[in-house]
């Protein structure tokens, strides 16, 4: 079977870990055996075993992380289904063309409790399955490739290109969330969303133009 890993640019894909691949393809020989226990959850396999299960993605990766140095992470009999990064433009950024975006400045750490890089910009985008950075911003994080998960993604106009997750930080209103972030190879935008999002308390004010942070 192709690896997931090979729809990554021939340059990143040549950067991933072989202890990953390896964990993918030992998952593959195993995986109607953890149908039972595991469809429809979010899995951690490495070292032919599962090391983290759950619901939420986000969770599932830091939790795999510390269990395993490069574990394969994936929804057990939903293998195909990509993370979705609905890109709905709406308010507050008022020189935006159309209908103003919402934006704000985000804090993203690739070690927790150690600062890390403030960038601005950044959509809080309540239809995105998970975060995104584009791959220049993921550069200056230092983030490096042979520590990615690949895995896919699919925006509005359909299709799924493979995109390459990293276990990372967001910290916002003095407090960390555990945030798991795809690097975008493709388009420019700055995505804070659900993965982020679901563990914060976030008010839109449209009519003044301004997001609040756990009001």
């Amino acid at each position: 079977m192709k690896s997931l890993a090979d729809g990554l640019p021939p340059d990143i894909a040549g950067q991933i870990h072989p202890d990953w691949r390896k964990n993918e393809a030992a998952y593959w020989v195993v995986r109607d055996q953890l149908l039972a226990q595991y469809a429809g959850q979010w899995i951690g396999f490495a070292d032919g075993k599962v090391v983290a299960s759950g619901t939420r993605p986000v969770a599932v990766l830091h939790a795999a992380r510390q269990a395993a140095p490069h574990p394969y992470m994936i929804c057990v009999g939903r293998e195909d289904e990509p993370y979705r990064m609905r890109r709905a433009n709406f308010a507050y950024d008022t020189s935006y063309p159309g209908e103003a975006l919402p934006a704000i400045r985000a804090e993203f750490r690739s070690e927790s409790g150690v600062p890390g890089l403030v960038f601005d910009r950044v959509i809080p985008d309540t239809g995105a399955d998970t975060s995104a950075l584009p791959w220049e911003d993921c550069q200056e994080l230092q983030l490096d490739p042979a520590d990615g998960v690949p895995s896919l993604m699919s925006g509005l106009a359909g299709g799924s290109a493979t995109m390459l997750g990293f276990l990372v930080w967001v910290h916002l209103d003095g407090s960390e969330y555990e945030c798991q972030l795809h690097a975008d190879f493709m388009g420019n935008e700055r995505i804070l969303g659900r993965d982020v999002l679901n563990s914060l308390n976030v008010l839109f004010r449209g009519p003044s133009a301004e997001v609040v942070i756990n009001p």
